[in-house]
C-alpha cells in the first residue's frame, strides 16, 4: 500500500510540475516580445513558438492569447484578420463567453480601424455584445459600449453616442485611480483618452463649445511627450486645430493640424488624417490661399480613391472643389468632382441604411426591452414606443435630406451637360467602318455608301425631331428612310452604340429634358402630357426612362428647375428694383 501511495504521489507531482512547466514555457516566450511596439514583426520569432506550444499541449486558453498577440504584432491588415479568425475559433472551443466576446470584438476593431468597414465591424460588435450579456467583466462591457458608440457617431447620432462615451469614460477613469498591474492601468488610460477624444468630437458636432477647450487641454496635457500615447496626443491636437479654425485662428489651426498628422499617419489612421487635410484646406482658403487649399482638398479625394471610404462630415470637401473649378471654368474637373461626390453619397447612404437599421434593431431595441422587463409601468411602455417612433422619424428625415442632396447634384450634372452642349447620345459619332468577315455567324458587312446614306438620313431624322412621333417602330422608320429594318438596326447598333429602342428612348428623353430646361411652359405640364410630347405612350415608362438616363425623376427635375428660376427672378428684383411711377428718374 505504501508503494502504491508513493507511486501515485509521484505521478501527481510529476503532472503538476509538467503543467507548471508548460505554463512557464509559454510565458517565458511571451516575455521576449511583450514590450515590443505594435505592428513589430520581430515578435513572431517567439510568437510562432508560442502558438505551436499551445497547439501541441491543446491549451486553447493560451492559444487565444497567442493569436491575440499575433493580431497586435503583425503589420499586415490582411494577416490581422486571419489571426482574428483563429482567435475566434480558439475562443469558441473554450466555451468561455468572455473570451468569445472579446475575440469577436477584436475582429470588429480590425474592420473598423484598419479597413474602415463599418458594416462588417458592427456585425462583429453585436456578436461580442450578445456573448457579453451575462459577463461580469466590466472592462469588456465598456469596451463594447465604446465601439458601438463609434458607429453611432459615424451615423451622426451624437446625443446617443455621447451617452456611450461618457459612461465608458467614467469607468476607465475609475480604473486609472485603482491600484492594479501596470498593464491594466495602461489599458484603462488608453480607454480613458480614446473616450475623451470621442466626447470632444460629439460635443463639437452638437455645437456644445463651452467645455471643448477644457477637455482638449486635459487630453493634451496628459498625453504630451508620452511615447505610449502619441496616437491619442495626435487626436487631441486635431481637435485643437479644428477649434482654432472655428475661432478664426487659421494660422494656429494649420500648425496644430499639421503637427497632428505625424502620429496619425504613422499608425495609418487615414480616416482622421483626411479630417486634418480637410480643415487645413479650409484654413488656407480662409487665409486667401486657394492654391494650397485645393492641394489639401485633393488629398482627401486621393484617400477616398484608395480606400473607398469617406466620413459624412467631409462631403463639403467635394462641394468646395466643385465650386472652385466652376469659378475656374474647368468643366472637366467640375464634372469629375461632382461624380466623386455622387459616389461618396452612394457609399454613405448604403452604409447608413444598413448601420442605422441594424444597430437600432439588434442593440437599441434590445436595451429598451431589457429596461421594460425591469419595470411594468405604463409610462415605461409609452417611453419605449415614443423612442422607437422618434428614431424612425429621425431616420426618415436623414434619408430625405440625403435624397434631396443627391437630387441637387444630379440636377447640377444635367445643367452642366445642357449648358456645355454635351447632352447628346453617348456614341452619336458618325464613323464609317466596314467590319471584317470572320465566319458565317458574323453580321453581313454593309456597303459603305449604304451606311453613309443611312447615317445622313438618321441625322436629318434627329434634326427634325422625327423621333417624337407616337407609335414609331423600327419598321415604320425603315419605311420612312426607304430601307429595311435589318439594315437600319445594324447601322444604329454599329454607329450609335445601342439598339433601336434605347436609341429612340434617349433621343426622346434628351428632347424633353432640353424643353423643360429652356421653355418655362413645359414646367407646367403634367407628366402624362410631357410623355406624350416626346412620343412615349406610358407615364410610368416615361418616368422610369427619365430617371434611368438623367438620374432623377421628371418631377424632381421640374421642382429643381422651378426653384432655380424663382431664385434668379428674386435676385434680379433685388439687383434691379422696380421704381415707383411717382419717382422721377434723373438721367
Amino acid at each position: 500500500m505504501k508503494k502504491i501511495y508513493f507511486i501515485t504521489l509521484l505521478l501527481i507531482s510529476k503532472n503538476l510540475y509538467s503543467q507548471q512547466k508548460q505554463f512557464s514555457d509559454f510565458y517565458e516566450l511571451k516575455k521576449n516580445y511583450e514590450y515590443l511596439p505594435e505592428n513589430d514583426s520581430r515578435a513572431f520569432q517567439f510568437l510562432n513558438k508560442a502558438i505551436s506550444l499551445s497547439k501541441k499541449e491543446k491549451n486553447n486558453y493560451q492559444l487565444v492569447q497567442a493569436y491575440k498577440d499575433a493580431v497586435f504584432y503583425t503589420p499586415s491588415s490582411k494577416d490581422k484578420l486571419k489571426y482574428a479568425d483563429s482567435t475566434i475559433l480558439s475562443a469558441l472551443s473554450t466555451k468561455d463567453s468572455d473570451l468569445i466576446s472579446d475575440a469577436f470584438l477584436g475582429k470588429g476593431i480590425i474592420y473598423y480601424f484598419n479597413y474602415k468597414k463599418y458594416k462588417s465591424a458592427l456585425d462583429q460588435y453585436l456578436k461580442a455584445y450578445q456573448y457579453s450579456e451575462n459577463t461580469k467583466d466590466e472592462y469588456l462591457k465598456n469596451e463594447i459600449l465604446y465601439h458601438l458608440g463609434v458607429v453611432k457617431s459615424y451615423l451622426g447620432y451624437y446625443d446617443s453616442a455621447l451617452e456611450h462615451f461618457q459612461k465608458a469614460n467614467q469607468f476607465f477613469y475609475n480604473g486609472i485611480q485603482e491600484k492594479a498591474h501596470p498593464n491594466i492601468i495602461f489599458n484603462n488610460k488608453k480607454g480613458y483618452y480614446n473616450t475623451l477624444h470621442r466626447i470632444i468630437v460629439c460635443q463639437r458636432n452638437l455645437k456644445n463649445y463651452k467645455t471643448l477647450n477644457s477637455l482638449i487641454n486635459t487630453g493634451l496635457s496628459q498625453t504630451q511627450n508620452n511615447p505610449d500615447y502619441t496616437q491619442e496626443y495626435g487626436y487631441f491636437l486635431k481637435e485643437k486645430g479644428i477649434e482654432a479654425f472655428r475661432n478664426k485662428k487659421f494660422t494656429s489651426a494649420i500648425s496644430s493640424l499639421q503637427e497632428s498628422q505625424r502620429p496619425l499617419l504613422k499608425i495609418k489612421d487615414f480616416s482622421w488624417a483626411t479630417v486634418n487635410y480637410f480643415y487645413i484646406g479650409k484654413s488656407y482658403l480662409a487665409n486667401n490661399n486657394p492654391t494650397k487649399a485645393i492641394l489639401y482638398f485633393k488629398k482627401v479625394d486621393s484617400v477616398f480613391q484608395k480606400h473607398n471610404f469617406i466620413l459624412p462630415e467631409l462631403r463639403e470637401n467635394y462641394e468646395l472643389l466643385i465650386f472652385h473649378y466652376k469659378d475656374q471654368k474647368d468643366t472637366d474637373k467640375e464634372l469629375y468632382y461632382t461624380k466623386q461626390l455622387l459616389k461618396a453619397d452612394r457609399i454613405i447612404n448604403k452604409d447608413f441604411a444598413y448601420l442605422s437599421s441594424t444597430i437600432h434593431k439588434e442593440f437599441d431595441t434590445k436595451i429598451l426591452q431589457d429596461k421594460l422587463n425591469n419595470t411594468n409601468s405604463l409610462g415605461a411602455w409609452i417611453v419605449g414606443i415614443l423612442s422607437s417612433v422618434a428614431i424612425t422619424l429621425m431616420l426618415l428625415l436623414v434619408m430625405k435630406e440625403k435624397n434631396e442632396r443627391k437630387t441637387r447634384i444630379n440636377y447640377k450634372i444635367l445643367e452642366d451637360k445642357i449648358l456645355n452642349s454635351i447632352y447628346t447620345l453617348a456614341q452619336d459619332k458618325i464613323k464609317i467602318e466596314i467590319p471584317e468577315h470572320h465566319g458565317e455567324t458574323e453580321k453581313c458587312p454593309l456597303n459603305e455608301n449604304l451606311v453613309e446614306n443611312l447615317l445622313c438620313k438618321l441625322k436629318s431624322f434627329e434634326d427634325k425631331c422625327g423621333y417624337i412621333e407616337n407609335g414609331l417602330t423600327i419598321n415604320k422608320l425603315a419605311h420612312k428612310l426607304r430601307t429595311n429594318s435589318t439594315y437600319l438596326s445594324q447601322v444604329i447598333n454599329d454607329h450609335k452604340g445601342m439598339n433601336f429602342n434605347r436609341y429612340l428612348g434617349e433621343l426622346r428623353i434628351n428632347y424633353i429634358t432640353n424643353k423643360l430646361y429652356t421653355d418655362k411652359v413645359y414646367l407646367n405640364y403634367k407628366i402624362e402630357t410631357l410623355a406624350e410630347k416626346c412620343g412615349i405612350a406610358s407615364r410610368t415608362n416615361f418616368s422610369n426612362l427619365f430617371r434611368e438616363i438623367n438620374g432623377m425623376r421628371p418631377t424632381e427635375f421640374i421642382k429643381k428647375r422651378q426653384e432655380y428660376i424663382t431664385k434668379n427672378t428674386d435676385d434680379s428684383k433685388k439687383n434691379f428694383p422696380i421704381l415707383s411711377s411717382t419717382k422721377k428718374i434723373i438721367l
